[in-house]
Parts: C-alpha cells; structure tokens; sequence
C-alpha cells in the first residue's frame, strides 16, 4: 500500500468495499471497550475512522489535531449509527494501518464540539487554531462565494478586473481617517478606496472593477466596523441615467445572495441562517422619506440629520422587511455636504447628490452613486474641500481629456457574510482582522 494514492474523505462515498489512504487531522476521538473512533478531516470533510483491537490503544491516544495517515477499508455503516450532520454519515473507516505524521500539542480549550463556545478575543487571539473549527472555517466558503460572485456578475456585463494601488498621494474622500506612512521620504497614504483609480480607468475599459483591501483609520471599536475590509468595487461609463448605477448593483447583491443560496446550503444550516429576502426591485427611498417614516414609526425626530445613524438603519429596515417583505433597500439622495467631493449633485434637487446606500438587516452594506464627469466642475469642488489638485493630477487628467458621464459602487464583503449568516461581531466575517487593538495579536498581548 505503499504506492496508494490518497483519498479525500468526501470521495470514500462512492467507493464501498475499496482500500483507501486518508491523511488529515484529527477532530475527535472516542473510545468503547476495544473499539475507538477518530474522525478525521481533511480539505473535503470529515470522515469517520474505526479502529478494532491492537490499533485501538493507539487511536486513543492520539491528541486532537494531530496529522495522520490513515489506511484502511471503507464500509457501510448500520442505519441506527449513521450521521446525517456528515456528508459521510454514511460510510465509515475500518482502520488498518495509523501513522502519526505531525504530534499537536495539548489543546487549550475544548476544539471538539459542534460550537465553539470563546468570547471574542479568544476566539481571534488563536486565530491559527480556532480557524480549524468544522464551523468557523466554513464562514469563508461563504465569502469566497460571495466575492466569486461578484467577480463572475460583472464579467458576464462586460467589466475589467484590475487591480488598485495601495500607497496613494492623496486620500479620494478628504478627512483625518487614513494612515499617513513614510515613503522615501515623501509623505503618502494608505488607500481608503479604489474610487480614482476605477474612475481613471473608465476612461480606458469604460466598465471596470477589483477586488481590493481597504483602510480606514476609524477610532471605532464596534460591531461592524474594522479597520481592514475587503471591498468589492466597479465603476462604468455611458449611463443614461444615474439609476442604472443603481439597476446594475441590484443584478450584482441579487446574483451573490442566489449563488450563496445555491452553494452553500451546508453552511447556512450549519447557522440556521436564511439569505436576505430581496424583492423585485428592491426599494428606494430618498433619505428624508426614510427619515419621515422613521419619525412616524418611532416619533424620534432625525429629519435634520445628513445621515441615517444606526438605530435608523435598523429601524427602516424594519420598514422594509414588514412593508416590502425585503431585507434589503436602497437609501438615496443624500446631502452635498456629506458626499464626496465628486459626487453628482441632483439637478432637480439641489443640495442632494445623486448617490445611495444600500442597506441589509440593519446595516450598509454599499455605497454608490454618479460621479462629477465635468472636468472645470470637479476641479472646482475639489479646491472647495481642500483637495490639492496638484497631487491629483493623473486622476483629473482622465476627466481633462474627456469622461463620459459614470458612476460606480462598493460593497463590504465581510459586513454582507456577517449578516447572511446572522454573526454578532463583524469580525467573525475577517480572517485575521485588524482593528484599533489588534494586528494579528492584541497589544496588551503583544508588550508583555
């Protein structure tokens, strides 16, 4: 059997009374008189292994997430012992053969059971480890299906995917939230967001869009903000309306929620998790409707404010859900003054932008809108934020030479899987996420 091939766990389903090789971790372990278990995962699943006799002292000795090879014979299960839970529930191991190939160390909490029971800082603290958990990782399955989504809705609408700097002369939205870093001896920033870049380049592809990182240097601790996210960016030019933005980010949240749907149907019962409803369309309201209905529904008077605080967002999401029967809805028609700089002001509204936001389950999950395409115009609004237009120069020089008129929008992709999935911190959504109290570990950890 030296030669054998290896076999993934989810393979073994088709494969009755054959010999396989198996090589992963192990999860679990239990004992019975002179039977052991061990399940054992691997990329595909987890798979049950049994061992009878002589290599049961052996199997229970194994600490969890040990590596192993595993050689034995894939049998049936009877009825009364399958596991439905598994997509091997089926199947089993007969255990011929065990090799330690990696000794884990003693586990430091409790990695065995269908939940992981740790707060949050725990949870993040052994990021490397708890990742491992048959229901944290598949977290990420969800992710990579909503950005693969993204990717593949707008390549079938024609757009280029390209890939945005990083270090930036100047930020695109103004104010103090952006890391300033030292480069040879220049002063430069890290990017809040792709948006001149994907501006820039309409000008070339006309329909553009990238996956990019994003920073933000927001003194902000809460649930759903951190300070690295993964954006999900397009810009496109040529619309005849600034509503097409809005048509276009509607074909691409509704493809991305009917391919989770569709794809990860293990994941969303793992959570007991439905996708959003969505109707067709999904509302729009201006900002001050939403404002009305929320003073008519709640009597809190926030109809002088430039934006929705959160408690609003919850609330006329609440509206929507119960008026439209839809998770999501469509927020335009915000101030000026609290748009950037390039933002297309409404010709029949004036002090109100052509921009929205698109709200699911209490929270934004993306902000759009037309773009200023008139060079002398946005020249103009940006030396009335102080933007130096200097240091703008390769953005202002697509406008310069000729801009149809455009728009675009970005997604939060970590902010859409957490509320897909019902999680209660946004940082449960991020890998290894970053905020003002940790990179990787946590700085009270790290200084001691």
């Amino acid at each position: 059997m030296k030669n054998m091939k290896r076999n993934l766990a989810i393979d073994c389903n088709g494969i009755i009374g054959e010999k396989v090789l198996l090589k992963g971790w192990v999860e679990r372990t239990r004992t019975h008189g002179k039977v052991a278990f061990f399940d054992l995962r691997d990329r595909s699943g987890i798979i049950q292994v049994t061992a009878h006799e002589d290599l049961a002292p052996k199997v229970a000795s194994l600490s969890l997430q040990d590596v192993v090879e595993a050689e034995g014979e894939v049998r049936s299960r009877d009825e009364k012992y399958a596991n439905s839970e598994l997509e091997t529930g089926k199947i089993e191991v007969q255990l011929k053969k065990l090799t330690v190939i990696s000794k884990a160390a003693e586990m430091p909490f409790d990695m065995g059971g269908k939940d992981l029971n740790l707060e949050l800082p725990t949870l993040l603290d052994f990021r490397s480890l708890t990742l491992r958990h048959q229901k944290i990782s598949p977290i990420f399955k969800v992710q990579e299906t909503v950005i693969d989504s993204f990717r593949k809705a707008l390549h079938e609408k024609e757009f280029t995917e390209f890939q945005a700097p990083v270090i930036i002369p100047q930020t695109a939205e103004g104010g103090s939230e952006v890391f300033e870093v030292k480069y040879f001896g220049e002063k430069a920033f890290l990017a809040q967001s792709p948006q001149f870049y994907k501006q820039i380049l309409v000008g070339v592809f006309e329909r553009v869009f990238t996956v990019n990182k994003t920073l933000r240097a927001e003194p902000s601790m809460t649930t759903r903000h951190l300070t690295e996210v993964t954006t999900l960016d397009a810009e496109f030019g040529f619309i005849e309306s600034w509503t097409e933005i809005m048509d276009m980010a509607e074909y691409v949240i509704k493809r991305m929620l009917e391919d989770v749907d569709r794809g990860c149907k293990n994941v969303l019962k793992l959570y007991n998790a439905e996708v959003p409803k969505v109707s067709n369309p999904i509302p729009r309201v201006k900002l001050r409707e939403a404002q009305a209905i929320i003073f008519k529904r709640t009597g809190r008077n926030v109809q002088n404010e430039p934006d929705l605080a959160p408690e609003d967002e919850k609330e006329i999401c609440k509206w929507a859900y119960e008026e439209k029967n839809s998770d999501l809805i469509f927020i335009t028609h915000y101030p000026v003054k609290k748009r950037p700089f390039y933002t297309f002001e409404d010709p029949d509204d004036p002090g109100y932008t052509l921009s929205f936001d698109l709200l699911g389950r209490g929270t934004e999950w993306m902000t759009g809108g037309q773009r200023i395409n008139n060079y002398e115009t946005l020249v103009q609004k940006a030396e009335e934020r102080g933007i130096n237009v200097q240091k703008s120069e390769l953005y202002l020089q697509a406008f310069k030479y000729g801009m149809p008129p455009e728009g675009g929008f970005s997604f939060g992709s970590e902010r859409i899987v957490m509320h897909i999935l019902g999680l209660s911190n946004i940082r449960e959504a991020s890998l290894f996420p970053r905020d003002m109290e940790r990179i990787d570990q946590r700085f009270s950890v790290k200084e001691k």
